[in-house]
């Protein structure tokens, strides 16, 4: 039987930027994405730990080392500049998923990484 597990989680990233022209997505540097298991177009959750807004859109890669999480598109309205989120990507698996977990300071440097 297939679940649905957490596999990614990238907690308390900061939104540095946003732009409602741009047609859609939430733009997350390379390496975070290769450190949290993301890849380019998959699906996430993204949970606003300040104001609990929650929205699904999809990962596309930005210049690693600068630290720079983008929200692009409607998604900008419902998250804001200077928010702290929540970045979930699930999959299904018939057996059990150890999801990789990266918890990121005010620059969204990595502080901790685990399983």
């Amino acid at each position: 039987m297939l679940r649905q597990f957490l596999k990614s989680k990238i907690h308390r990233a900061m939104i540095t930027h946003g732009d409602v022209d741009y047609e859609g997505s939430i733009e997350i540097p390379t390496d975070l994405m290769e450190a949290a298991g993301l890849w380019e177009g998959e699906k996430v959750l993204v949970a606003s730990i300040t104001t609990g807004n929650r929205l699904q859109t999809y990962v596309q890669p930005g210049p690693p080392g600068l630290g720079h999480i983008i929200i692009n598109g409607g998604a900008a309205h419902r998250i804001k500049v200077g928010e702290r989120v929540a970045i979930m990507a699930f999959c299904l698996s018939e057996t059990q998923v150890i999801a990789k977990k990266l918890v990121l300071s005010e620059t969204n440097e990595i502080l901790r990484q685990g399983r």
